[in-house]
């Protein structure tokens, strides 16, 4: 099961990389192709280091949310460490999904203006995402602490929230595409990009976790 809990992150890391960064890059220019965009533009986004603040988001959230599904051997023995990663990394990607819809909503009604009144700093950027992170890791804690299923619970809220991103990402997209905007679908593209890559992600954990319960049922059977 780890094995594959390898191959599935490094994968999903792929899918990242090269396919739906590059498709946010197609959303949010005025090219078509995805050619153009492998030979020209991605090495740009690349050596800029606040694009590898998402990507390290959710791969590493999902690397974090597989193995703990793939490994349920801490039921007995040290729940607690378990729990508070659980509830770390998936607020963490709430927090992602969350300032990414709130983003592209900005976009679609301040237009351009949004980037240059709520965009201007990184840091800025990075001290909003970390603050809802914090808030929302306290609601999740306060949610989950009566229950031992804490990455289903986990897993469940992440699918939903990012269906929930998309449904506001996507029109906001489109809304500025019709205005013409110049910045903004960077913006919504963001918005499309953060949304389609943490459904991905729950599905992996999700699939797996299932997975392994088959097995142990399977083998609780064959020993009876």
């Amino acid at each position: 099961m780890r094995k594959w809990g390898i191959v599935i992150s490094v994968f999903y890391a792929g899918i990242v990389l090269f396919l739906l960064v590059p498709v946010g890059m197609m959303l949010a220019g005025d090219t078509n192709s995805l050619t153009a965009i492998y030979s020209r533009d991605l090495e740009d986004v690349y050596t800029e280091w606040l694009a590898w603040v998402p990507i390290a988001a959710v791969v590493v959230g999902q690397a974090v949310l597989l193995f703990l599904s793939v490994d349920t051997s801490f039921r007995k023995l040290k729940p607690r460490a378990h729990v508070a990663v659980s509830v770390t990394a998936a607020a963490m990607l709430c927090a992602l999904l969350i300032f990414a819809g709130l983003s592209a909503l900005g976009a679609a009604v301040y237009s351009d203006k949004f980037i240059d009144n709520f965009w201007t700093s990184a840091t800025e950027m990075i001290a909003v995402w970390a603050g809802i992170w914090a808030i929302w890791a306290v609601l999740f804690a306060l949610y989950c602490r009566n229950t031992t299923d804490v990455l289903g619970r986990a897993v469940s809220w992440l699918l939903k929230g990012s269906v929930l991103e998309l449904l506001i990402a996507v029109p906001c997209h489109v809304i500025v595409r019709r205005r013409h905007d110049c910045s903004a679908p960077v913006v919504t593209s963001f918005g499309i990009v953060t949304g389609i890559a943490v459904m991905l992600l729950s599905f992996g954990p999700s699939v797996l976790f299932l997975f392994k319960k088959r097995l142990d049922a399977y083998s609780t059977q064959k020993s009876a």
